[in-house]
């Protein structure tokens, strides 16, 4: 799922061997937030790595600790207040320890960070090339802050240092130029800019070659990326990352439905590298909502979007984001929104009540809907959502699926997981016998279902 916002912890160690001479100095990054977080603290652990710092996986004995942190909501950043409250430990243990801020609330909020004693250097999500610098300046006693945001700035040179598995997220554009109304990216992230459709092809074939079995390609809105060189848009870009590597599963996210045109659900019909899985938000059922919004399309817009997709790729299993109880969402928007649900029957959603955030538009509006009612209409949302996923799954029962191996699930060793091309979580019995391996394709038959996970057998 997206995508895009629910919290993700990554500290796994990098199995990169190491590129330069180390420094002795040793540096843990913590990532909170979306996949694009975890696709920037790779590139900052290779900032880092490529500068003689050992990247490690646990704060004990970091001699920097760096959080990159989100803004999305307000409880996002709530979490960061508090694991700030839990790394005064470690700075009191050692009184030369560096802590930084890095990412979307170190954009939002620059300088009142550093008022925190606890942090000593604060950087945005298009700085960290200055890191090294930055760190060596805090490791002398001088705090710091590096927040410009650029209209250029890809880091597509940098090789991100990626962590152990068969998955991996590859970021092929930086910003978004939509500025809904709720949204503080635009402000965070800057304004849309795209690498070079060569220059992800060739980061692709490099993926498969270290053994990379499944990409997700990543953005603030991939229906918007523009190879301007070439002209190519991302329906471009996915034919050609899947024609470069055909063996490897291609995922994206996220989608806007104002930009999600034929030619990409065309594509997406014809090529089976890439998985029949889309996220494509719609925030409200209400037109009205969707207006206040900025989201610039209308639910009749997206409903027939989605009648294409259904269309072309029957098969195809949707996500979703929902807002409940935005500025002046009524009982009938709210009950619109219930419509749009049922209409569609999504796999999945991300639901979450309306978190105002300073400097947006919507923050002028006024946060008028009491929490006890965003809190009703989010768990009426969250009952109907768990329905429609159990619904869904049901015709499951019976198929065989090609699913990717992961390894063992959260019931234990004797039963592995995977997922599908339509990202749906598969557990099966493990058989050492058979002698697969992680990233392997294994052929599962569906015998039981829930609304989170199919069960099935090897055949």
């Amino acid at each position: 799922m997206t995508t895009l916002e629910l919290p993700v912890l990554n500290s796994s160690l990098a199995t990169a061997a190491p590129a330069t001479l180390k420094n002795g100095k040793k540096i843990y990054v913590e990532t909170y937030g979306c996949q694009m977080n975890v696709s920037d603290s790779e590139i900052v652990q290779s900032v880092m790595d490529t500068n003689g710092y050992e990247i490690i996986h646990s704060p004990d004995t970091a001699d920097v600790i760096l959080l990159n942190t989100c803004a999305i909501r307000d409880n996002a950043e709530k979490k960061i207040h508090e694991r700030l409250t839990h790394l005064k430990y470690y700075k009191k243990r050692n009184r030369n320890l560096v802590v930084g801020l890095l990412g979307c609330m170190a954009e939002r909020l620059r300088a009142q960070l550093l008022e925190l004693q606890l942090v000593d250097i604060v950087v945005g999500p298009d700085e960290y090339r200055r890191v090294p610098e930055l760190v060596e300046s805090a490791l002398n006693g001088d705090k710091g802050i590096a927040v410009k945001l650029s209209r250029v700035e890809t880091y597509e040179d940098i090789l991100p240092l990626r962590t152990e598995g068969i998955s991996a997220w590859v970021s092929i554009m930086r910003g978004c130029d939509k500025f809904c109304t709720f949204c503080v990216v635009p402000f965070t992230r800057g304004r849309e800019r795209s690498r070079t459709l060569s220059g992800v092809v060739d980061e692709m074939k490099s993926l498969w070659d270290l053994g990379f079995k499944e990409v997700t390609l990543l953005g603030q809105n991939v229906n918007s990326y523009r190879d301007e060189p070439s002209g190519s848009d991302f329906a471009d870009l996915l034919i050609a990352c899947t024609k470069a590597v055909p063996q490897m599963r291609i995922r994206y996210s996220t989608s806007h439905p104002q930009d999600m045109s034929d030619k990409l659900i065309y594509a997406m019909a014809e090529y089976p590298g890439i998985c029949n899985y889309i996220h494509l938000p719609i925030q409200s059922g209400s037109n009205r909502i969707l207006e206040l919004m900025n989201r610039t399309y209308t639910v009749e817009h997206y409903l027939q979007r989605v009648e294409k997709i259904k269309q072309l790729i029957p098969n195809c299993a949707m996500s979703t984001d929902i807002i409940s109880g935005f500025c002046t969402e009524t009982e009938e928007d709210h009950q619109l929104t219930l419509d749009v649900m049922r209409t569609v029957k999504y796999e999945g959603a991300y639901m979450f009540s309306y978190s105002p955030r300073e400097n947006t538009k919507a923050w002028k509006m006024g946060d008028d809907v009491p929490d006890e009612v965003k809190q009703r209409r989010l768990e009426e949302i969250i009952t109907l959502q768990r329905i429609h996923s159990a619904e869904v799954n049901q015709p499951e029962i019976g198929i065989l699926h090609s699913v990717m191996v992961e390894g063992p699930s959260k019931r234990g060793n004797n039963e592995w997981r995977g997922r599908t091309d339509t990202n749906k979580v598969i557990v099966f019995p493990h058989e050492d016998v058979r002698g697969y391996v992680v990233g392997d394709l294994v052929n599962v038959r569906v015998h039981t279902v829930n609304s989170a996970t199919l069960l099935g057998t090897l055949e």
